[in-house]
This record gives C-alpha cells, structure tokens and sequence, in this order.
C-alpha cells in the first residue's frame, strides 16, 4: 500500500477509535481496496465494521438491495446509486458513518456523459441526511483512477470524524 494511504488510514482509524465511532463502505470500482487500507491498520477492527464489494449490478441488487429502477434509470456510476449504497452499507453493516464508491477506472466503459476517471461518492453519517458528489479524476490509468478514490474515501472519512 502506498505510504500516503497507510498514513490516511492510521489516522483515521485513530479518531474514529478516539471519537468512538465506527465505520463502512461499499465498494464498486476500487474492488475492496478502502477495506483493504483500513484492515492493513492493527486495532482497525474495533471501529472498521466492513466493506460490501459490489462491482457487478447484480450485487448492486442482491447484496445491497439497490432499487433495479434507480440502476436503470440513473446507472452504477451516478450520485443517487452512491448514496443508495451507502444508506445500504450503513443499515447492513450498523455503522455510524458509511461511504460509497461507484466508477468508471478504464481502461474501457466510458461514455461522453461518463468518461473514464468518473467516480461517484456517497456519505452517510448517523442522524444526518445523505449527501453525495461525483469527481473526475481525468484519464489516468485503471491503478490511479482507482488509487486516487481510495485516498478520496479515506479523506472523506476523515473529514465526516471531524465535523
């Protein structure tokens, strides 16, 4: 794992362990990469509940239960997907902050609407409303597209500790 991921990843599970909170994902396009980041830190299974790799639609719809008639009409990679995961992931899991992620790496599966470097998020917290965003990260590579939302998730969570 890269350095700068281990570092997030420490870090996180050191306030969500110090704030006493606990935390999951589910996961498309980075393949259970974010669990992987956290589960690498000792200790993390006091406050890392899990991680759902839904990659497929059908997992999308069988693991997470995801309403085929949002997959339809939105797509995998869309804002209401993302927060549709992360409410799922939330409720699976009893997590109190969970966070979704749903992509497009490449080096195929873009569209004019959705190019390569596509990744949508979706965010969580216990008590709150859901929120979601969608970042391009351009067209890098399939391995940075997906490292780069990896270290986004973790920045993410960390960022939703504090607040």
């Amino acid at each position: 794992m890269p350095d700068s991921l281990e570092q997030k990843a420490r870090k996180l599970v050191k306030t969500a362990s110090e704030r006493g909170i606990t935390i999951g994902c589910a996961e498309s396009c980075t393949g259970g990469w974010i669990g992987k980041c956290l589960t690498d830190v000792a200790g993390s299974s006091s406050v890392f509940m899990g991680s759902l790799v839904t990659y497929s639609n059908q997992s999308k719809l069988d693991i997470l239960g995801i309403p085929p008639e949002i997959l339809e009409f939105y797509g995998a990679v869309s804002e209401p997907v993302a927060t549709a995961m992360a409410l799922q992931a939330r409720d699976l899991l009893h997590v109190d902050i969970a966070i979704s992620v749903t992509g497009i790496a490449g080096p195929d599966g873009g569209t004019a609407d959705k190019p390569i470097g596509t990744v949508c998020f979706g965010l969580v917290k216990k008590g709150e409303k859901p929120s979601s965003f969608t970042k391009q990260f351009g067209n890098f590579d399939r391995e940075e597209i997906r490292r780069m939302t990896v270290e986004t998730a973790l920045d993410l969570f960390q960022k939703s500790l504090l607040i």
